[in-house]
C-alpha cells in the first residue's frame, strides 16, 4: 500500500497532531465540527523527515498527491490554481505537532503573477487589494525561499509612503502598489539573477520546501532547545485557499483569546485591523484595535466570533488562541491552538476550568508547567520606589512582571553583555524570530510598534519575560541607537525600568520587591497537597532562608550547610584560628567560642520551622575555603594568634589540596578532628533540648553525615556523636529523639549501601557530588564545555541541571534498593540541586523517595512536579 503523506482537512482530527501538526490538525477539527475554515490540505510531518532524508527534495510520490488535493482544491472553491481572471491563491504555512509561535515560515497570497493579478483586480473590481496581495506575496516568497533580507523591501515601501505624504501602507493606492511591485521585482531579480517565478506550480513547490527546511533553521533550532522540545519529526505544511483581510474596511484579520492570556479573566481578548492580512497584526506593522471596537464595527461578525470562541473552548476544554480572517462581512477561522498565557493567567484559567465542571483536578494540575511558577516569584517593584521613579513614557502591559536594565538594540548586543553578566532590556521597533536569543537572556522587552498579541507580546508571555509593547510614545532609532521620548533622548547603555503590569517605561534602576501569592494560586497549591506523595522540603541555612521556606508551604528543611552560618564577618576569625590551631586545646578554645554563636542558630531555625523536620549537615567543604587570601586579613589573623605572618602562611600552606573536593572534607574532618562534630552536634542538640522546654513542641533533630564511602566512616563517627549526646543528656537532665544518617554522594557509598543502611536511620543523596563524581566531571569547571556537548549531542540535557537516570541515576536506583533491603522503611530523600528539577522530581517519584529538598524559591516549583509525578505514577 503505498504511503499517504497528504490529507485534507475533512480527514483529520485533532488526536493527529503527531502527524499533521497542532495547525493541521486543529483545521482538521474545526472543518470536523463545522467552523468556517477555508478549505485546505496538510503535508504531515513524516513527510518533512523524508524531505530531509531525500536530500531535500520533492519526490515523486509527494508530488502526485500535492497535484491530486489542488485538484480537489480546485473543486470545492471553484477557483482554478492558474487561472487568469480568478486564480485560487494559497496560503503555505509551518505547523510542528508542538506549538511554536513565530519559529517558522508562512507565505501568503502564493499564486499571484503578472497576469493574475490583473485578472483579480478586474474581477473583484479592487485594483489596490491585488496588488497589495502581489507586493506581500513577493515580500514574503523572496524572504522564506531566497533570505533576501525584508529589510530591502520595507525601505521600498516606506521610502514610497514618505514620499506620497502618508503614514498607513492602505494609504497607497493602486498606482503606488503597481510601481512598489515593479521595483520589489527588481530587488529580486538583482539578488538572484532570475526574475521573478511566475508558474504557480513552480511557486508552490519552492515554497513548500522552504517551509519544511524552516524546520531546521537557527531560531527554530534555538527555540527548540530553550523549550526543550524534542523527539518530534518536524513541521508539517498547512495549504490552505486564502481569504482577504484587505479588501477593504468591510474586511480585516485579527487573533483573539477566549480568555484573557494576561491574568485569566474569562472574558474575549484580542486585536483586528481592517483592511489588513494575516501577519500585520502581530508583526506590529500597524498597532491594532482591540477585539471590543469589532462589536460596534461589525456586530454581526463579532457575535459569530463570540460564539466560534465558546465553542472552541468548550471543545478542546481548555483556552484557546484563534487567528481569524474578516473578508466582506464574512468571518473565517484560519487557526486555534491553545493559547500561551501568563503564569497568573494560567493558574485561575485551570482553577476556573475546573470550577466550571469542564476538567478535573487532576487535569488542571497537569495543565500548569512547572516552569511558570517561576513567573509568580518575579519581583514587583517598591511601591515607594515607584511612586519617586520618573516615567518616561506607557505602552501596553504585555507580560508582567518588573525588569531593569540597560538599553540595547540587537541581540548580539544583549548577548554580549549577559556574557559579561550586565543586566539589559532589548528595546526594537518590534521584534522579530531573528530576536529569540536576545529576548531569552534579557531581562525585558520594549518596543514601539506591535499589540497584545505582537511576536514580542506572545514570545515574552511564555517565556515569563516582562515586556512592554506598542509604546508609540517613544521613538526607536536602531540605526542612531537612541530612544527619543518627550523630555529627552536616551543612548545605548542607558538604564530604564520596565513594569510588564501597567506597561510604563521608567528612567534609571527601580528597587523591586518579592511577589505575595494567594487566591487561586493557594487554592491550586491546596489540590497539589492532597494529591502528590512525596514531601518537599527546602534546603536553608539560616532562619531568613527557613522563613522565607515556610512561605511557600516546605514541609521541613532538608539540607542545613553549617558551613555556611561560619562565614559571618564576626565569626570567621574563630573558624580561622580553630582550623589552624597547633593543639587540641588551641582548637578547642576556638570551638568554645562558635558553640553558642551555632546553637542560636539552630535554635532560632527550630523557631521558624515549628516542630517540622529538619536535617542538619555537619562540615563538609574543604578547610582552605575559610583561609584568608588577602594580606590584610592575612596580617590580623596572624596577630589574633600570637604568630607571624610566615609561620600563618606556612600553616596555610599545609591546608592546600591538589585536588581538594576529592580531599579533606566531609567526614573525613571529623574522623580527623572529632572535636569540630562533637561541637557542632552539641550545638544541635543544646538548642533542640531548650526549644522543646520553651515552646513544649517536639523536636527530633536529623544529623546528617557527610561523604560516606564506607561503612567503617560512619560507625566511627556515630560513635562520637552518641557519646556526645549522652554527656549532653546526663548534664541536662533531658532527652529527646534524634536520628543519624549520611548523605550518599560517593558511587562507593551507593553500591555498599546495604551495610551502610545498617548503621544509619535515614539517606539523602547528594546528587550534585554523586554527579560529579559519577561522570568525573568538576562541577565548578565543566561549566566550561557542557555546552559542547549539549551543542554536539553528546548530552541531552546538563547532568548538574537534570539528572542523569541512565548512569547516575542508576546509582540513586542501587542505593534505594539496597538500603532498603537492610530496612525496609529506611527514610530517603534528596537535598542536591536536582531536588528542585522537575524531570528529576518525576524519575525520584518513580523511585519511591519520601522527600526532595531544594532551594527555597524552588518549592512551589517541586510541589507542583511532585504532585503532576504522582498523578502519572499513581
Amino acid at each position: 500500500m503505498t504511503e499517504k503523506y497528504v490529507y485534507n482537512f475533512n480527514e483529520g482530527k485533532k488526536e493527529m497532531k503527531d502527524l499533521l501538526g497542532g495547525k493541521g490538525a486543529n483545521l482538521a477539527e474545526m472543518t470536523k465540527i463545522l467552523l468556517p475554515v477555508p478549505p485546505g490540505f496538510t503535508l504531515t510531518t513524516e513527510s518533512c523527515n523524508r524531505f530531509f532524508s531525500e536530500d531535500q527534495t520533492i519526490w515523486a510520490g509527494l508530488d502526485k498527491e500535492i497535484k491530486d488535493h489542488l485538484k480537489d482544491l480546485e473543486q470545492m472553491t471553484e477557483k482554478k490554481f492558474s487561472d487568469l481572471k480568478n486564480p485560487l491563491l494559497l496560503s503555505v504555512r509551518s505547523g510542528a505537532a508542538q506549538s511554536m509561535p513565530g519559529m517558522m515560515d508562512t507565505i501568503l497570497n502564493l499564486g499571484l503573477n503578472d497576469r493574475s493579478v490583473i485578472g483579480l483586480a478586474n474581477t473583484t473590481s479592487n485594483e489596490r487589494f491585488a496588488y497589495d496581495s502581489y507586493r506581500r506575496f513577493i515580500q514574503m516568497f523572496s524572504d522564506v525561499v531566497l533570505e533576501i533580507p525584508k529589510v530591502q523591501f520595507e525601505s521600498i515601501l516606506e521610502k514610497a509612503k514618505k514620499e506620497k505624504g502618508v503614514k498607513l501602507d492602505k494609504e497607497l493606492d493602486g498606482d503606488d502598489l503597481k510601481k512598489i511591485v515593479k521595483k520589489y521585482k527588481e530587488v529580486y531579480l538583482q539578488e538572484t539573477g532570475e526574475d521573478f517565478p511566475q508558474e504557480p506550480m513552480v511557486q508552490l513547490i519552492l515554497a513548500i520546501k522552504a517551509v519544511f527546511a524552516s524546520w531546521d533553521n537557527p531560531r527554530a533550532v534555538f527555540y527548540r532547545d530553550m523549550h526543550a522540545i524534542s523527539k518530534l519529526n518536524g513541521t508539517a505544511v498547512n495549504v490552505q485557499s486564502m481569504v482577504f483581510g484587505n479588501k477593504g474596511e468591510s474586511s480585516g484579520t485579527g487573533v483573539a483569546f477566549t480568555r484573557n492570556p494576561g491574568n485569566g479573566d474569562k472574558k474575549l481578548f484580542g486585536e483586528f485591523l481592517l483592511n489588513a492580512q494575516g501577519e500585520d497584526v502581530v508583526a506590529g506593522v500597524r498597532t491594532p484595535n482591540e477585539i471590543a471596537e469589532l462589536k460596534t464595527l461589525m456586530p454581526e461578525v463579532y457575535q459569530q466570533l463570540e460564539t466560534a470562541a465558546e465553542n472552541l473552548e468548550n471543545h478542546y476544554k481548555d483556552m484557546q488562541d484563534i487567528e481569524f480572517t474578516i473578508e466582506n462581512d464574512e468571518l473565517f477561522l484560519l487557526q486555534t491552538r491553545n493559547g500561551k498565557r501568563t503564569a497568573h493567567a494560567a493558574i485561575a484559567i485551570a482553577v476556573d476550568l475546573h470550577q466550571e465542571g469542564k476538567i478535573t483536578k487532576e487535569e488542571a494540575i497537569v495543565r500548569i508547567k512547572p516552569q511558570q511558577f517561576e513567573q509568580l516569584l518575579h519581583p514587583n517593584f517598591d511601591a515607594k520606589a515607584i511612586d519617586k521613579a520618573k516615567a518616561l513614557a506607557k505602552g501596553l502591559a504585555a507580560s508582567p512582571g518588573a525588569a531593569s536594565g540597560r538599553i540595547c538594540f540587537t541581540a548580539e548586543a544583549v548577548e554580549a553583555a549577559f556574557e559579561k553578566g550586565i543586566k539589559t532590556i532589548l528595546v526594537r521597533q518590534e521584534t522579530s524570530p531573528e530576536d529569540i536569543s536576545g529576548m531569552v537572556k534579557s531581562e525585558g522587552i520594549l518596543t514601539a510598534r506591535g499589540g497584545m498579541t505582537s511576536h514580542a507580546a506572545v514570545v515574552a508571555r511564555g517565556m515569563g519575560k516582562c515586556c512592554v509593547a506598542g509604546c508609540s510614545e517613544v521613538r526607536i532609532n536602531e540605526d542612531e541607537k537612541t530612544v527619543q521620548y518627550k523630555g529627552g533622548v536616551l543612548n545605548e547603555g542607558a538604564i530604564i525600568s520596565l513594569d510588564g503590569t501597567t506597561g510604563i517605561v521608567y528612567l534609571g534602576d527601580i528597587e523591586k520587591t518579592n511577589p505575595t501569592l494567594g487566591g487561586k494560586f493557594t487554592e491550586l497549591m491546596d489540590w497539589i497537597d492532597e494529591i502528590k506523595t512525596m514531601s518537599v522540603r527546602a534546603n536553608a541555612d539560616t532562619p531568613e532562608d527557613a522563613k522565607q521556606a515556610l512561605e511557600f508551604s516546605a514541609e521541613g528543611i532538608g539540607l542545613i550547610r553549617t558551613e555556611h552560618m561560619f562565614f559571618k564577618e564576626n565569626r570567621i576569625s574563630s573558624v580561622r584560628r580553630m582550623i589552624l590551631a597547633g593543639t587540641i586545646e588551641e582548637r578547642a578554645k576556638a570551638l568554645n567560642e562558635l558553640l553558642p554563636m551555632q546553637k542560636n542558630d539552630f535554635y532560632q531555625i527550630y523557631h521558624v520551622m515549628g516542630g517540622l523536620p529538619v536535617t542538619i549537615r555537619l562540615l563538609d567543604p574543604p578547610l582552605h575555603e575559610f583561609m584568608p587570601v588577602k594580606e590584610e586579613e592575612i596580617r590580623h589573623l596572624a596577630e589574633t594568634m600570637s604568630l607571624s605572618q610566615e609561620e600563618l602562611n606556612g600553616r596555610i600552606d599545609e591546608l592546600h589540596e591538589v585536588n581538594p573536593m576529592l580531599g579533606h572534607r566531609g567526614v573525613r574532618l571529623g574522623i580527623t578532628y572529632p572535636e569540630i562534630s562533637r561541637m557542632q552536634v552539641r550545638a544541635i542538640m543544646e538548642a533542640a533540648l531548650e526549644y522543646q522546654t520553651d515552646k513544649k513542641i517536639e523536636i527530633q533533630p536529623e544529623i546528617m553525615i557527610p561523604l560516606i564511602s564506607d561503612v567503617k566512616e560512619l560507625v566511627y563517627i556515630k560513635a562520637e556523636i552518641e557519646d556526645e549526646i549522652k554527656k549532653i543528656f546526663t548534664e541536662k537532665g533531658q532527652t529527646l529523639k534524634y536520628h543519624i544518617g549520611t548523605m550518599i554522594e560517593v558511587p562507593r557509598a551507593a553500591l555498599t549501601a546495604d551495610k551502610i543502611a545498617e548503621e544509619a536511620d535515614f539517606f539523602s543523596f547528594g546528587t550534585n557530588d554523586l554527579t560529579q563524581m559519577g561522570f568525573g566531571f568538576s562541577r565548578d569547571d565543566s561549566g566550561r564545555f557542557i555546552s559542547e556537548y549539549m551543542d554536539k549531542n553528546i548530552l541531552e540535557k546538563g547532568p548538574f541541571d537534570t539528572i542523569d537516570q541512565e548512569g547516575i541515576g542508576q546509582l540513586v536506583k542501587i542505593a534505594i534498593e539496597k538500603g532498603r533491603q537492610t530496612k525496609p522503611n529506611l527514610k530517603i530523600g534528596i537535598c542536591g540541586e536536582h531536588g528542585g528539577d522537575p524531570a528529576s522530581i518525576e524519575f525520584f517519584q518513580r523511585l519511591g523517595l519520601n522527600y526532595v529538598s531544594c532551594s527555597p524559591f524552588r518549592v512551589p516549583i517541586a510541589r507542583l512536579a511532585a504532585a503532576q509525578a504522582a498523578i502519572k505514577y499513581r
